[in-house]
Parts: C-alpha cells; sequence; structure tokens
C-alpha cells in the first residue's frame, strides 16, 4: 500500500520525555522534515530559570511566536514533517502552570491565553501527535543526562505540576494522538525499543484502516 504524502506529526512530553531525541529518529527513519523547538538560541530561558516570575510573560510570547511561525513554515512547506513539541503545550501546561503558581499574573495570562486563541485558529492540528510519558525520576535523569546549566535549578515539585497538566491536557486532547510510556523504553540507545515506537507510528498512520 502507497503511504500517504505530506504527513504533520508532532510530539508533546514533559522536560527530559525525549522529544527532541525521537524527533531526530523517526523524522531519520521516516524521511521526514525535522522541526525543533528553540531552546539553545532562546535569549529569555537562562533568566527565566533564574527569576521565574519576572521573565514568564517574556518567555512565553517568545515560544509561542517562535511556534507560530514554524506551524506557518510547515503548513507551506508541502512536505511531510515532524515537529518536537507543540503550540498547544504552551497555553495548556507552560502558560498555564506560570499562571497558577502565581507566577504569571491574571493580566499577563489573559493577554497571553487571547492571543494564542485568535493564532490557533489559522492553524492545522497534526495528523498524529505523539505523547510521551514519563514519570518525573525518568525526566530528572534524563535531565542530568543532557547537562543543560539552566536546567539545573528546575525543581521536581516543578516537574510534578507539569505532568499533572499534562495529563489532564492528553485526557481532553479530541485529535488523533498515541501515548507511549517511555519509563521502561530507551529509544535512543535501543535499536529494539527503537523499533517498537516505530512500529506503533506506522500502525497509526498508515494501518489497514487508516
Amino acid at each position: 500500500m502507497a503511504k500517504e504524502q505530506n504527513k504533520y506529526i508532532a510530539i508533546a512530553g514533559n522536560i527530559g520525555a525525549g522529544k527532541s531525541s525521537l524527533t531526530g529518529l523517526l523524522g531519520k527513519s521516516f524521511n521526514w522534515k525535522m522541526y525543533y523547538e528553540s531552546v539553545d538560541d532562546n535569549p529569555y530561558l537562562s533568566d527565566f530559570y533564574d527569576d521565574m516570575r519576572r521573565w514568564s510573560f517574556n518567555l512565553q510570547i517568545y515560544f509561542l511566536s517562535s511556534r507560530f511561525r514554524h506551524q506557518k513554515e510547515m503548513q507551506e512547506a508541502g512536505v511531510s514533517l515532524i515537529q518536537d513539541r507543540t503550540i498547544y503545550e504552551d497555553v495548556e501546561i507552560f502558560a498555564k502552570n506560570l499562571h497558577d503558581m502565581g507566577l504569571m499574573s491574571d493580566r499577563d495570562f489573559d493577554n497571553y491565553s487571547t492571543l494564542f486563541s485568535e493564532m490557533v485558529q489559522y492553524l492545522r492540528p497534526p495528523d498524529l501527535l505523539i505523547y510521551l510519558r514519563a514519570e518525573v525520576p525518568t525526566l530528572v535523569r534524563q535531565i542530568q543526562r543532557r547537562g543543560r546549566n539552566y536546567e539545573n535549578t528546575i525543581r521536581i515539585e516543578y516537574l510534578e505540576r507539569l505532568n499533572t497538566l499534562y495529563e489532564d491536557w492528553i485526557d481532553r486532547y479530541e485529535h488523533e494522538k498515541l501515548i507511549i510510556d517511555t519509563d521502561n523504553l530507551d529509544f535512543v540507545n535501543s535499536n529494539e525499543d527503537l523499533g517498537k515506537v516505530i512500529e506503533l507510528v506506522e500502525s497509526r498512520l498508515y494501518g489497514l484502516f487508516n
């Protein structure tokens, strides 16, 4: 059976869940163009982790702008592609958490949410959203392994709050989704585990009843 063209795949998950790694591995396996989250060149991220209350709105606006720009590029690309983190996670997870923790004011959160609502009307949802589910110990281990200095101040409580919001959001997500529990998977170092993930994705995208 010939595979359909121009698929849009997105990978969602908490900090340290393995999104960037899986984006690269699946992109190479399926020959999809890869779009990565702007992290290393983000001018606000380091300041944010030092003072979340001061920089929360700036950081979220940067991410929202960056992902909206990527979404427009992707919709105009005319090729199959895979994206590291979605625009939906900005408002559903990260901005909401900052607001709930009192680190983003009501005024800023309302402004941000209104802007998001206007933007998202012009965007195409993914053909498949892959959610990487991971418990906090797995996240901590993988965050420590990659050794980004600005992530050293991330608190376990913060990761736990994000995980709770992710679970709530993925339960409400109405489009096509694939949930992968990663605590006992090592798709980076194990070809067998990567093969399992590829098989799941192939089945969901190109299976008999799709």
